[in-house]
């Protein structure tokens, strides 16, 4: 492996895990970043990190000042509303795209993840990310699948605001039941419509959720 593939990959991990940290809160909405503490943190040397930090801030999950530091950008609940637009118009392309063309192998990634469904037990918000960015790839449009996890992941900070109310949650990720068996049928017109539907009714319930925030 070359020098530039290792920088690569350890950006990539670097990425994943400040990203996370971010995205969980853990890294607070307002704050400060400390170099030297990340590195620390992830393990990772600085080259990777502060390719990291340049991909986060233009994701808009980092906010560069000059003079002043780099920050990490401040949780807007009515973005919200905004995010869920885009969203509902990506989301259920990527939705009929996976219905056209998903694999076996997609198809049976799919499969498991409504036993998951069914059995229960799983956190909401785990089993939500886990489906929508599995149909994210089973559209195999690299670059549709890129734009909707930038989007996704910022819708996905400002929901972790509302893990606490988990009843809303769990009864918004189970509407994907219908999305998931639709692209098990190739039913591409009924897949658009069921993650339609599922994205602006998740908004709603974390919208009524928020209010109580």
């Amino acid at each position: 492996m070359t020098k530039i593939s290792v920088v690569g990959s350890l950006a990539d991990q670097a990425y994943r895990e400040i990203r996370d940290l971010i995205v969980s809160l853990e890294l607070a909405p307002g704050a400060v970043i400390d170099e030297k503490d990340l590195m620390e943190r992830v393990g990772i040397g600085r080259t990777p990190v502060r390719e990291a930090l340049r991909r986060l801030a233009q994701e808009r999950l980092v906010e560069v000042y000059p003079r002043r530091g780099m920050f990490v950008t401040g949780v807007d609940i009515r973005e919200l509303a905004r995010l869920s637009e885009v969203r509902a118009v990506l989301e259920p392309e990527a939705a009929r795209l996976a219905a056209e063309r998903a694999t076996e192998a997609d198809r049976a990634e799919l499969g498991e993840l409504l036993t998951d469904l069914d059995a229960g037990g799983e956190d909401p918000m785990s089993l939500d990310e886990r489906i929508h960015r599995a149909v994210y790839r089973s559209a195999h449009n690299h670059l549709l699948e890129a734009t909707l996890e930038q989007y996704y992941v910022l819708a996905l900070r400002i929901w972790t605001l509302a893990l606490d109310h988990s009843v809303e949650v769990a009864e918004a990720v189970q509407e994907h039941r219908a999305l998931l068996e639709a692209i098990r049928d190739r039913d591409g017109d009924e897949a658009a419509s069921a993650m339609r539907d599922h994205v602006e009714n998740f908004e709603r319930a974390m919208h009524r959720v928020l209010l109580t925030v």
